[in-house]
């Protein structure tokens, strides 16, 4: 039986960064996330602040939905952005959870965390989207701009 287009499931974006972090890279995430909810994308984060809370934002203002998979078992966690909070109880074990659940990763500037996801993303083979973040390997697509994300996560949706 064929799903109607009407009912299919959307693009998954994970959106992956440190908790906290500048306001260039707050206003980065903030345009990224704009642009994935401008591609009719569902975008996933850990649900906090920093580059988590940008991104939300800025998908949240162009009317886009987006899931924060949180570390703890509270949903009141969650920073405003977030459509749908799930909490966990899993502390840094949801980002397993973060990456398993998104077709492609924008993996933005980061520490440790972020560095763990994008391990876990080339593990899995989700495709990997980088700015300002890891060059730990080649097939980590990095872009220069957060503008320049559209393309890339196009071509990802066109070959799953």
């Amino acid at each position: 039986m064929k799903i109607p287009e009407s009912h299919a499931q959307p693009f998954r974006v994970g959106v992956v960064g440190a908790a906290s972090c500048s306001e260039e890279t707050y206003d980065a995430a903030y345009v990224i996330g704009k642009n994935i909810a401008g591609l009719s994308a569902v975008l996933i984060c850990g649900g906090l602040g920093g580059v988590m809370e940008g991104a939300a934002k800025g998908a949240c203002e162009q009317g886009g939905l987006t899931i924060g998979i949180l570390p703890s078992s509270n949903p009141g966690d969650a920073n405003p952005y977030i459509t749908f909070p799930l909490p966990t109880g899993l502390g840094h074990a949801r980002n397993i959870l973060i990456i398993q659940a998104s077709q492609a990763v924008v993996a933005i500037s980061g520490e440790t965390g972020t560095l763990s996801e994008i391990a876990i993303a080339l593990k899995i083979g989700v495709p990997v989207i980088g700015y300002q973040t890891w060059k730990i390997d080649k097939r980590i697509k990095h872009i220069r701009l957060p503008e320049e994300i559209v393309p890339h996560l196009e071509r990802i949706k066109r070959h799953l």
